[in-house]
C-alpha cells in the first residue's frame, strides 16, 4: 500500500460477474484516503442486472469522491462495443488530470457516435430495460444446461457473462480445449484472466438466442 498509487476495481465485475455491497465501497475510500491511493471504478456492468436493486456506485461510498472517479461506458448498456464513448466523474482533480492526458492521446469522439449517444440515454430506460431481459433469459438458458451437466457456478444477477467452475480433473485451459475439439465451441479459460481464475471458464451472453442455445447443446452432448 505504502508503495501503490492507483488502484482499479471492477464491480460488478468481469470475468466473475459479483457485485459488492456498500461495506466494501466504504473500506475502499477509507482504505484509499489512509494510503493516499487514486481509486478507479470501472463501472460498465452497472446497467446489466436482472434483480430488483440496481448495483451500487462506488460514490455512494462516504469520502468516495475524495479520492477516486468512477468510469461508465455506453458499450454493454447499449450494445454500442467499439464506439468507444462513456464518461468519467468523481474527483476534481483527478477528472482534470484525466483530461489533460485525454487531450494529448486522442482527439474526440466521431460526432456521430455522440449523436447516437445522446439518442441512447435520452431512451436509457426503454432500451436497458430491453436489454436486460434478453440477457436474463439468456443466463438461464446457460444456468440451466450447466445445472444439467453438474457443472457449479457463481449464482449473480449482473452482468453479461457466467463463471463457472471447470469439473474434476481438469485446468481452465484443458476444458477450454476440450470443449474446443469435442463441440467445436469456444469458451474463455478462466486462467487468462491471471492465477485466481486458474479453475474456472467464463460463457458471454453476447450471441444471439439461436447460436447460444445451438452451443449448449454441443456442450451438453460432450457429456
Amino acid at each position: 500500500a505504502e508503495k501503490a498509487k492507483l488502484m482499479h476495481v471492477n464491480y460488478p465485475n468481469n470475468p466473475t460477474s459479483a457485485i459488492c455491497g456498500i461495506d466494501f465501497y466504504e473500506r475502499l475510500a477509507e482504505f484509499a484516503l489512509k494510503n493516499n491511493i487514486i481509486v478507479c471504478h470501472d463501472n460498465a456492468y452497472s446497467d446489466t442486472y436482472f434483480g430488483d436493486n440496481s448495483p451500487l456506485s462506488f460514490l455512494n461510498a462516504s469520502g468516495s469522491k475524495e479520492v477516486g472517479i468512477e468510469f461508465y461506458s455506453l458499450s454493454k448498456t447499449f450494445n454500442m462495443t467499439g464506439w468507444r464513448i462513456g464518461c468519467a466523474v468523481g474527483n476534481r482533480e483527478v477528472i482534470a488530470s484525466l483530461g489533460k492526458y485525454k487531450t494529448n492521446v486522442d482527439s474526440g469522439v466521431f460526432n456521430a457516435v455522440q449523436y447516437a449517444a445522446i439518442k441512447a440515454f435520452k431512451n436509457y430506460r426503454e432500451y436497458s430495460s430491453e436489454n436486460n431481459k434478453i440477457y436474463k433469459k439468456r443466463r438461464e438458458m446457460v444456468t440451466g444446461i450447466l445445472d444439467n451437466i453438474g457443472i457449479d457456478y457463481y449464482k449473480s444477477n449482473a452482468t453479461i457473462y457466467v463463471w463457472a467452475k471447470v469439473p474434476d480433473g481438469h485446468t481452465s485451459k484443458s476444458f477450454a480445449k476440450l470443449i474446443l475439439d469435442e463441440a467445436n465451441v469456444v469458451v474463455t479459460p478462466g486462467s487468462a484472466y491471471g492465477k485466481f481464475g486458474e479453475g474456472y471458464f467464463r460463457i458471454s451472453l453476447t450471441i444471439s438466442d439461436d447460436r447460444l442455445k445451438e452451443a449448449l447443446d454441443r456442450i451438453d452432448g460432450t457429456f
